[in-house]
């Protein structure tokens, strides 16, 4: 046993100054994680969602039936997958997020966090944008049956009607649910796509001439639209508008709970295969997003990041992306799955031809990064 050693205490006022700088660390931490935990933050995150084979079945009410129905007209075996995707958001104004929730969201490359206001405007409820989603889901539904019919040279007519106005809108109080749009400065359209360029082509700074049916009566209004809320905003003159078709063949889509218009090509596409000899696919499992309007051409969509990951997981080697939606693509696309740049529904059924026949949609337009694939 040693007598003597250098090992002497400390003095009791530095102890006591290294106890109080320790619960102080402490205390900061936890008020710090407290807050993190508490504080509601003004973000939502954007993760991937639930991915739907158009060729396949979905559950509606515990029984399992296809997404895609024609119960009349004659169909063909289909082969492989054609996946629509889906994004889920997280968080919402009546129920934020956390910043812990938003912190823990900030490293993982699936995940996109994004101001609250880029998807529920201000002004706009939780429960309008669920419906407006619900609307946008239904129109996309229309417009993917006349632009697939249209492509095997079936012939039907189309009218635009008035599903709701929004308050205080443009439109508030000059039309109504039911009301049929005939033209725009004297400008007619085929679809939502052709009202939409023509509400853009006249701007914010001088009404538009709208002609509109109610009740077998042709009326004429000037609205002048204003800009959309959000990012990319928009000439809107604040109707939601639902095209309506004489289709010569019944085709039944049937999804429960998602909303929006980016699974429209997705769903053309898998009516085009159920109505063609042969899997257009090749067999392949093949995903993809964009809006389509009736003549087919494709539009851009949100979230093309998490889906091209929800597409990855689901097994996909092959992805459609709109053209509109290439710059978000470019270094971000997940490792070894290939993404095409589809500009109109003849783009997706070329890029389908190439990829049935083995070339994998060599020389087509792509959206690629070379150079700094991602996980």
């Amino acid at each position: 046993m040693a007598l003597f050693t250098d090992n002497r205490p400390e003095p009791s006022s530095r102890r006591a100054r290294s106890g109080w700088l320790g619960w102080f660390i402490l205390s900061v931490a936890l008020v710090g994680t407290l807050l993190a935990t508490l504080v509601p933050s003004p973000y939502i995150i954007e993760q991937p969602g639930p991915v739907y084979d158009t060729l396949g079945d979905v559950e509606i009410e515990g029984a399992l039936v296809p997404l895609i129905q024609i119960p009349v007209e004659t169909t063909y075996p289909t082969e492989g997958a054609l996946d629509m995707l889906t994004v889920n958001v997280r968080g919402n104004p009546d129920s934020p997020l956390s910043w812990f929730e938003i912190g823990a969201a900030y490293f993982d490359r699936s995940r996109a966090i994004v101001p609250v206001e880029a998807v529920y405007p201000v002004g706009v409820t939780v429960e309008e944008s669920t419906e407006a989603g619900r609307v946008q889901m239904e129109t996309s539904q229309q417009e993917a049956i006349a632009a697939a019919l249209s492509n095997l040279d079936y012939e039907f007519d189309a009218t635009l009607t008035v599903a709701e106005t929004t308050d205080g809108g443009p439109s508030d109080g000059v039309l109504q649910a039911g009301d049929i749009v005939l033209t725009v400065n004297g400008e007619e359209f085929a679809d939502v796509a052709g009202l939409r360029d023509a509400i853009a082509a006249n701007g914010t700074s001088t009404p538009a001439d709208v002609v509109y049916e109610r009740d077998g009566e042709e009326l004429t209004a000037e609205i002048t639209p204003v800009l959309s809320e959000g990012d990319d905003a928009i000439a809107i003159i604040g109707v939601i508008v639902g095209s309506e078709y004489n289709f010569p063949v019944d085709v039944k889509i049937q999804l429960e709970n998602v909303g929006g218009p980016s699974a429209g090509m997705m769903f053309a596409l898998g009516i085009i295969d159920k109505l063609t000899p042969g899997p257009i696919n090749g067999g392949h499992q093949v995903a993809g997003t964009g809006t389509i309007s009736a003549t087919g051409d494709v539009g851009p969509i949100g979230g093309i990041q998490q889906k091209m990951y929800g597409a990855k997981d689901a097994g996909a080697d092959f992805f459609f992306a709109p053209v509109e939606n290439c710059d978000e693509v470019v270094g971000n696309t997940p490792k070894d799955l290939t993404v095409y740049a589809i500009d109109n529904l003849n783009d997706a059924l070329v890029a389908l031809a190439s990829i049935r026949g083995g070339l994998s949609g060599a020389g087509l337009p792509s959206c690629t990064d070379q150079s700094a694939p991602t996980e």
